[in-house]
């Protein structure tokens, strides 16, 4: 059934209100400083400026509809569907999650995401195929991996920079052998053990996110306290030094921290790590 100029006219005008919304609200995360909650850094640029075009669509729309009003929307053949029903369900398709990101807060993710994702253990940049094989072919992943850990072991307290903090854990996971009794210094969120019935044990958590943070990853490390009345809010952040050990867990062997200082710190204004690709010149450049 061919659309009406009216209904298509109808039809341009929701299309336009749906493409400025989204202008507008990536407008606002942008001046707000919170975009960051919802995408990585790499991609900030990428999705910061397509406001502007997305801006240009919605006014392009808007002046075909209200002031060309005999021509149709396109030359195509294709239309939108006739039922009422069926338009709600493909305008609601685009409006439900523009207006989750209207009404919710924009805060950083805590420990209810952990709950539903489910904590790791280990560095989500390391898996087994690297730890099986490191030790005959190391692959060029793995040999970064190795030469950061040269340039970690030295160091009286290793320090995990949030700019490298994933690379940092995978590096001392991948020779956790060597960096026993080592002196670590790191910080996150924390999180309630779901492993352990010990009271004295938690969990130094992190957000770890590729691209943005529907792919992010909750991982941290196990952190043994002496003070098994230590208690923390939910989602507090604090910093811990302490010694590493490893403990099993789940039939595997992980990295954990025995715990000899802990403090409750500021949340960062970035409170999720991001993959680095160049993990040794952030470390130089970070100590020198």
């Amino acid at each position: 059934m061919k659309e009406t100029p009216r209904a298509q006219r109808r039809q341009q005008l929701a299309k336009s209100f749906i493409l400025l919304a989204f202008a507008l609200f990536i407008a606002h995360l942008s001046k707000s400083g919170t975009l960051h909650y919802y995408i990585a850094p790499k991609m900030e640029p990428w999705i910061r400026y397509s406001a502007i075009p997305l801006a240009i669509m919605s006014l392009c729309l808007a002046c075909q509809a209200l002031l060309n009003r005999d021509s149709t929307a396109c030359g195509c053949e294709h239309h939108s569907p006739s039922s009422k029903l069926k338009n709600t369900a493909v305008y609601a398709l685009f409006l439900f999650p523009l207006l989750l990101g209207i009404f919710l807060p924009d805060h950083a993710m805590g420990s209810m995401a952990a709950d539903k994702k489910g904590m790791l253990l280990t560095s989500p940049l390391l898996n087994s195929e690297h730890l099986n094989d490191i030790f005959i072919s190391p692959d060029k992943y793995n040999t970064e991996f190795a030469e950061l850990a040269k340039k970690l072991y030295p160091a009286e307290v290793i320090e995990v920079k949030p700019e490298i903090f994933s690379e940092t854990i995978g590096a001392i996971e991948l020779f956790k052998e060597k960096f026993k009794g080592k002196t670590i210094k790191l910080s996150g969120f924390a999180y309630d053990d779901p492993g352990s019935d010990n009271r004295g044990v938690f969990i130094v958590g992190r957000f770890l996110v590729q691209c943005c943070t529907a792919d992010a990853y909750p991982f941290g490390v196990v952190v043994h306290s002496a003070q098994p009345s230590l208690r923390f809010e939910r989602d507090a952040w604090i910093e811990v030094q302490g010694t590493l050990q490893t403990i099993i867990r789940d039939g595997r062997e992980i990295i954990a921290v025995s715990a000899e200082e802990i403090r409750e710190i500021p949340r960062p204004d970035t409170p999720y790590v991001y993959p680095n690709d160049h993990p040794l010149e952030a470390w130089d450049s970070d100590i020198n």
